[in-house]
């Protein structure tokens, strides 16, 4: 997540130079096929490029509404984790008098988050991240579960025995939450705790199966292929035809015009052309960037900081001192 005042204008523009590029020679070829080589028959009316224009900026607009909604839901989600984990540190706390039962408890919640995180930064095949422009930006940022393995990181707050059993799992992360809940069930048994607390923790350890299998869900369901390939398709009609339709009002200008330009105004269509094409297509780079909440670009969830602030506030309530520096922003991206 950027948490700066905004995307400098000189990496936006890098950022999407390769659509500049193309866009460059889109616009030129009309140009040269009409005034140099005398091609006046290539032209398309103005009213059907104006036509395609419109329904081109309805379905963009409608796309990156909607993949800003998927990074808002996903956003709320993991502010109902930061929510919950606090809860379950208080509860667990406060209901148990073995501080060692209660250590590991929380660690193990610790070990559920790096599981889920690790998780969420696995690559899909729908996913852009990698991509050449969003993996040329990454010079920028690093992705911290690139950099590690998701084992070595849980061994920080489980044993190997427990690593072993739950690494050979279908999903690590509800694993973690069965064995939470198994240990709660052994003490309320021995009568450790009173049934309302037993069932209050077992309500709390349910809330992190919702909100485990909502931002998987959100993981593992793209934005919907068919609007995304009408959305591609539009814009790239749009593109093409649009230096086409602008040959005969950019030639219409000779006529009021005298000078130097006087008989070249046609040349002019190629930068504003650019121009026009670059905002459709820098809007459909920038939803496609914002579509998959928890791929580690840098408009993401920022799900690293999160879990490292969950864990901060934890282990204060344990009481310890030693506690792990905040993530802290590169460049102004928070991962």
């Amino acid at each position: 997540m950027h948490i700066g005042k905004s995307y400098p204008l000189t990496d936006f523009l890098y950022w999407t130079r390769r659509e500049i590029y193309l866009l460059i020679v889109l616009g030129t070829m009309p140009v040269v096929l009409y005034q140099v080589l005398g091609v006046k028959w290539m032209v398309v009316p103005w009213t059907v490029v104006s036509l395609l224009g419109t329904a081109t900026a309805f379905i963009v607009g409608f796309k990156n509404t909607q993949t800003y909604n998927r990074t808002w839901g996903a956003l709320g989600v993991w502010g109902s984790i930061v929510n919950t984990s606090k809860y379950w540190g208080i509860i667990c706390r406060d209901s148990f008098k073995d501080p060692e039962l209660v250590r590991t408890l929380i660690y193990r919640h610790f070990a559920w988050l790096t599981a889920i995180r690790f998780e969420l930064r696995k690559h899909r095949v729908w996913e852009k991240v990698d991509a050449h422009h969003n993996a040329e930006y990454q010079r920028f940022y690093k992705i911290p579960e690139r950099k590690s393995e998701c084992e070595n990181e849980m061994l920080k707050y489980i044993s190997k025995e427990e690593l072993a059993s739950v690494s050979k799992a279908h999903s690590m992360a509800t694993q973690l939450l069965a064995l939470q809940s198994r240990d709660i069930k052994a003490v309320h048994d021995s009568q450790g705790i009173v049934p309302t607390q037993f069932v209050e923790m077992q309500r709390t350890i349910n809330a992190f199966f919702a909100q485990q299998s909502q931002v998987e869900g959100l993981k593992d369901t793209p934005y919907p292929r068919q609007y995304s390939i009408i959305n591609t398709i539009f814009v790239r009609m749009f593109c093409i035809l649009l230096p086409f339709g602008m040959l005969q009002e950019f030639d219409k200008l000779n006529g009021v015009v005298n000078g130097v330009m006087k008989g070249h105004m046609i040349w002019l269509l190629i930068p504003f052309t650019v121009i026009i094409s670059w905002m459709y297509t820098s809007l459909v780079q920038v939803g496609d960037s914002t579509e998959n909440p928890f791929e580690g670009s840098p408009n993401d969830v920022p799900i690293s900081s999160i879990c490292r602030s969950i864990e901060i506030d934890l282990r204060e309530m344990l009481g310890e001192t030693e506690l792990p520096a905040p993530v802290k922003a590169q460049n102004e991206i928070l991962v």
